[in-house]
């Protein structure tokens, strides 16, 4: 599924895009670009890097798609992340900030997705309420605590070579919503898989075929 096998593939340009602090263009004979929606693991995705995630799509292009999963925390904090870099968080809320699998490729990339605020190297301008940033001073700041509002750390993405998501979503494996911030931001990490279906109108128990109450 998403993402294991395109590190050389799509992703590439989009990651350069963001490195660069440019805005992607977007294929806009495609028509049918996923930038900017969120991306719904349906109940039957087994993959055990996608199964019960919701990602939100970054870039689509005919290129193919880049995409960060918005709700699997790792085993490790904000503060490990700060250490990495020679930074030092200036309170323990701060060091103690979850920081979540973002996908499978590149797990050693960090992507801050936060609101729009501040002047940082290397920004991505996913949409006017979402952002993210790939350089250090972001996570200098939020070390600080100037940071961006709403801001959080994924590392590594889930990339999709051309045409592999389009084929994903004919064969029912995810579900597609334009972004509602609420789900990027506020929603609690575990809750933000059975709240993106709520927004759909689906309560995902009856869809799932683990549930014992369906």
């Amino acid at each position: 599924m998403g993402g294991k096998h395109s590190s050389t593939g799509s992703s590439a340009p989009a990651e350069e895009s963001a490195a660069r602090g440019e805005a992607a263009p977007l294929a806009e004979a495609e028509g049918g670009s996923l930038t900017n929606h969120l991306l719904i693991a349906m109940p039957t995705l087994a993959d055990p890097n996608f199964a019960q995630t919701v990602a939100l799509i970054c870039e689509h292009t005919d290129k193919g798609a880049l995409g960060i999963v918005l709700n699997k925390p790792l085993p490790m904090k904000l503060s490990d992340v700060l250490s990495q870099m020679k930074l030092e968080p200036s309170s323990e809320h701060i060091a103690a900030q979850p920081v979540l699998r973002g996908g499978p490729v590149h797990t050693d990339r960090g992507f801050v997705l936060h609101r729009p605020g501040g002047q940082w190297d290397h920004t991505h301008k996913v949409s006017d309420s979402i952002q993210v940033t790939t350089s250090r001073d972001v996570l200098a700041a939020m070390a600080r605590g100037e940071g961006p509002s709403d801001a959080f750390i994924a590392l590594g993405y889930a990339g999709w070579e051309s045409g592999q998501l389009e084929r994903e979503l004919r064969d029912n494996a995810w579900a597609s919503m334009p972004v509602d911030p609420r789900v990027v931001f506020e929603l609690p990490f575990e809750e933000r898989w059975a709240g993106a279906w709520r927004l759909l109108g689906i309560d995902v128990d009856r869809l799932s075929p683990e549930a014992g109450h369906a």
